[in-house]
């Protein structure tokens, strides 16, 4: 059992990585080094991140860049980015029609958006589209959904007449690029961010490694394109 009390904080949203994540972490010699134990939480809403970021709880961290800079985490509490992924772009979605971004098209429509704030193209974007041409929920529906997931099938069963979000390279299978219409092009894309209040550049390092094979081998295709920043130079 190891004497070392020092917890290494991981804090993400992305369950599917959670797993590969936690045994990356755990095995690697700088981490077991450094730290006597690994906690990971699996955030599931504004208030975990808000929680986590805010406070400077975790020590890594994968979320979107807004998020840290809204709360000032980099500045108070060190936050450092040292992997980043693709930027994306904002759209609407519909099934069988090109939506358009008028008053009177989207009058009474039913529109699927992420119970989640924090989200650009699922959240922020689309609301502000909305208020800027004047609509609110008296003259349409907004219909709240946990993950994009479910706004594609929600889509897909007749629930909403379109919905906000990125648009994937497996939604060719299911849906249309004829029936997207951009809201808003190159949101920030997610950003692994380490809290380094040291320089402890072997753990930078080292987590960089981690980032670099646990994204490689996630199922989403996204994930599986990543930038180091600042890459650590490869030990003989």
């Amino acid at each position: 059992m190891s004497t070392n009390r020092d917890v290494l904080n991981v804090y993400l949203t992305e369950t599917a990585m959670a797993n590969t994540l936690l045994s990356a972490l755990c095995a690697n010699r700088i981490v077991n080094k450094q730290f006597g134990d690994v906690h990971l939480i699996i955030g599931q809403n504004d208030y975990d991140t808000f929680r986590y970021i805010n406070h400077g709880v975790s020590d890594l961290a994968l979320v979107k860049s807004n998020v840290v800079k809204a709360f000032g985490a980099n500045v108070i509490y060190g936050y450092e980015e040292i992997a980043a992924h693709d930027n994306y772009s904002a759209y609407f979605i519909a099934l069988r029609e090109k939506p358009e971004l008028s008053k009177e098209y989207l009058l009474g429509k039913r529109i699927g958006i992420l119970d989640y704030p924090s989200s650009r193209s699922g959240h922020i974007v689309p609301k502000t589209i909305l208020q800027s041409l004047g609509l609110n929920e008296g003259n349409m529906s907004l219909q709240f959904y946990s993950s994009h997931k479910e706004l594609r099938r929600a889509l897909m069963a007749g629930e909403v007449d379109l919905i906000s979000s990125y648009w994937g390279q497996s939604d060719e299978q299911t849906l249309s690029k004829n029936y997207i219409t951009a809201l808003e092009e190159n949101v920030s894309g997610m950003r692994w961010y380490l809290k380094m209040q040291t320089r402890n550049t072997d753990l930078r390092c080292a987590l960089q490694n981690v980032v670099k094979t646990v994204t490689e081998k996630s199922a989403k295709t996204y994930y599986q394109r990543v930038n180091l920043l600042d890459e650590c130079a490869p030990h003989d």
